[in-house]
């Protein structure tokens, strides 16, 4: 096996790094400290050619890989984090899925300007009553006329605060077989937004209320049976989540390495002591392991979508290492590492978040254990008595 960029990738991967630490490295502390969207930034990253760089040419992309996308994220995020969470939103996630499955004239419509920068989509799949459980969604889309009637309510939406295109995911008719997606965009009658709520990292998210929202049919991204594709593009915001937990975790590695190695206690350098440098020396063997794992599911997938097993456990490798790294890092530089002038403290909190979005740590685990025993271990008690 091959743990080599191609030289086309190594080249790729310096020009973006230099881009990012040239221009985006010193508002970052600012940026992470806001809860703006940040527009300037995103229009500066289309230009650079960093977003909808996994979609295909012939639909307005630049028709690059998954592993090209991870290492834009990668390299943008350990200048500035949130920068690379709009480095995320214009090539995995929402537009990903979008772009697998759009007809030719939803992409003439919208993906102009997801590209381009000036707008973004959220993927609406959370309800209160449906988190992990995703199937038992109950948002309808009923029909009328030559379109839809929306009801229902989605939660924890990222972006929604910003986004000016919704990827929904609705229920068409009973079970798993009744599953598919609309595009709403933000003004549509019917549709309305909660009040502003915030996550710990300072994430912001709206809630989504649909009341008679009516959508033409060709606001349809995936009729009923759409549910199992919806989720194989799902795969690439997983993919797109490791990597940004990967990269925070590198940047507080990056960030408290060196504070350790210049700050003085006890007239010695914190790096001399033995206890601080195993706490390093594991930190480190952490971020290559998971990476490896990362990079495997990534350039396996080229520019299809990544396997499920080979994703779930990418990501939870890197969850957990993002985090255990960056709570260390802060750990290790004490009151200073705790501050919110200091970046080390947000990806920790970045870091945590991803445990539970986009398929929590636990529902990691239940995928990776149905590979292990080449079977599906359904956890409604209806189908484990059924498979039983």
């Amino acid at each position: 096996m091959n743990f080599q960029f191609t030289a086309e990738q190594r080249l790729f991967q310096e020009s973006v790094g230099k881009f990012a630490q040239k221009f985006l490295a010193d508002g970052a502390v600012a940026r992470a400290n806001s809860r703006e969207y940040p527009w300037d930034v995103s229009r500066q990253l289309a230009e650079q050619g960093l977003l909808g760089l996994t979609i295909p040419v012939e639909s307005g992309g630049h028709g690059g890989s998954l592993i090209d996308a991870v290492i834009a994220i990668e390299q943008v995020t350990l200048a500035c984090p949130k920068s690379g969470d709009v480095v995320q939103a214009g090539n995995f996630g929402a537009i990903r899925t979008f772009a697998e499955y759009a007809s030719k004239d939803q992409k003439e419509r919208f993906l102009p300007d997801l590209i381009n920068g000036t707008k973004v989509i959220s993927v609406a799949m959370t309800e209160p009553g449906a988190g992990s459980a995703t199937t038992e969604l109950t948002t309808s889309a009923k029909p009328d006329g030559k379109g839809f009637r929306i009801n229902g309510s989605k939660i924890f939406t990222t972006n929604s605060p910003h986004a000016e295109l919704f990827l929904l995911y609705v229920r068409f008719g009973p079970g798993v077989g009744g599953i598919g997606s609309v595009l709403v965009e933000r003004n549509t009658p019917g549709f309305t937004l909660g009040e502003t709520s915030a996550f710990m990292n300072g994430e912001t998210w709206q809630q989504l209320y649909f009341e008679d929202c009516y959508i033409p049919a060709e606001n349809v991204l995936l009729p009923a049976g759409g549910f199992k594709k919806q989720i194989s593009g799902f795969n690439v915001e997983r993919l797109g989540n490791a990597t940004r937990s990967l990269a925070v975790g590198q940047l507080a590695f990056n960030i408290a390495s060196r504070y350790v190695d210049e700050r003085r206690q006890f007239g010695r350098r914190l790096s001399d002591f033995q206890g601080m440098q195993w706490k390093f020396a594991e930190m480190a063997l952490k971020l290559e392991s998971a990476r490896l794992l990362l990079y495997r599911a990534a350039i396996n997938a080229s520019t299809g979508l990544p396997s499920a097993y080979e994703t779930a456990i990418a990501k939870l490798a890197c969850n957990r290492t993002g985090y255990e790294v960056a709570n260390d890092a802060m750990q290790a530089m004490g009151g200073l590492g705790f501050s919110e002038d200091c970046l080390v403290q947000y990806c920790m909190r970045r870091a945590r978040g991803w445990m539970i979005a986009g398929g929590s740590s636990e529902i990691l685990l239940n995928r990776i254990a149905e590979s292990v025993f080449n079977r599906p271990l359904p956890q409604r008690q209806a189908s484990l008595e059924a498979a039983q």
